[in-house]
């Protein structure tokens, strides 16, 4: 097992301010397309499942790697919790799809990411320990086909890649896609590229603690979380891989896995979820969940995440959330 390091580098290239002008314009045009469809809403991630609220409870006696920005001290956070499907259509919880975990941590002060000071840290969270492409220039175009319908968005892949190349990265998604889902109780979750925890890179895990509550009586992942939290608070403990080299924890690669077999892994806190409500639910939808908009101990590092930047801000601007 490796030791937590330092010595990590971010990369930028010099036509990156061009690039990411061109991921904000995909963004912007993708949400246009799916608000015309099925009303305001984001650009991904765009069908809210399910939202609630609970604490997250910072350890005592954590290792020095951890101790910054929200875990630098113990302690109990308020936080809101928004569960969705990844992609920008509304369809059938059955049909395959990336599942978000979006978690917004409250009574929280610091400097922002941004600049000037915040008053919470939001990690977004999906069911995969990677991306399907390494940085975004490759996810951009595909996502600008997916604007014209799914069918353009497969025949994009064969035209950029070429024959074997589209049938390798069809298998990648598909995948991703296709992958078991046991229920948001019942599966880790991952921040899939990493981001600052003070002078370290980390990416940060959720992971269900013990036995999962008795199993639900509906196959319907919504109706399974739902009756879970009514028969009481659902519980993940959240982890912190740490970067210990670029060859085995690549900062800018974001579709390789960090291999757990070699990086230290810190159980930092534990999270708590409550049952789902009205209010939660309202809350959620209205809100901006933004890994920028956090703490500068945890500011997004890689290509991928200061893409998420544009993409970002240029989805809430288009449902007025900015």
């Amino acid at each position: 097992m490796r030791q937590p390091s330092t010595e990590w580098r971010e990369r930028i290239a010099a036509d990156e301010d061009a690039h990411l002008k061109r991921v904000a314009e995909v963004i912007g045009a993708l949400q246009r397309n799916r608000s015309a469809k099925y009303g305001q809403g984001r650009a991904l991630h765009r069908k809210q499942l399910l939202a609630t609220t609970g604490t997250l409870e910072v350890l005592d006696g954590l290792p020095e790697p951890a101790r910054h920005g929200l875990f630098a001290m113990p302690g109990a956070h308020r936080v809101l919790a928004r569960f969705s499907n990844g992609g920008p259509e509304v369809q059938s919880d059955r049909l395959p799809d990336i599942r978000g975990f979006a978690l917004k941590v409250l009574d929280v002060v610091g400097p922002s990411a941004l600049g000037g000071t915040t008053d919470h840290q939001d990690f977004l969270m999906i069911n995969q320990d990677r991306l399907h492409t390494r940085d975004s220039a490759e996810l951009v175009e595909f996502m600008a086909a997916t604007t014209h319908g799914p069918a353009s968005d497969l025949l994009h892949l064969f035209k950029a890649h070429g024959l074997g190349g589209g049938w390798s990265r069809l298998r990648t998604l598909f995948a991703a896609l296709g992958k078991k889902f046991n229920g948001f109780a019942a599966e880790r979750f991952n921040t899939a590229a990493p981001l600052s925890c003070g002078p370290y890179a980390v990416k940060v895990r959720l992971k269900p603690v013990g036995s999962p509550p008795p199993a639900a009586r509906s196959k319907d992942i919504v109706a399974d979380l739902r009756e879970r939290l009514a028969i009481g608070p659902v519980h993940w403990d959240m982890e912190l891989q740490f970067f210990v080299d670029e060859a085995i924890t690549p900062i800018e690669d974001a579709s390789r896995v960090w291999p757990e077999s070699e990086t230290p892994i810190v159980t930092v806190a534990r999270l708590s979820l409550f049952a789902a409500s009205d209010a939660a639910a309202k809350q959620a939808e209205a809100a901006k969940f933004d890994p920028w908009g956090g703490l500068a101990a945890h500011r997004p590092l890689g290509e991928i995440m200061r893409a998420r930047k544009a993409a970002y801000f240029a989805s809430q601007q288009g449902r007025a959330a900015a």
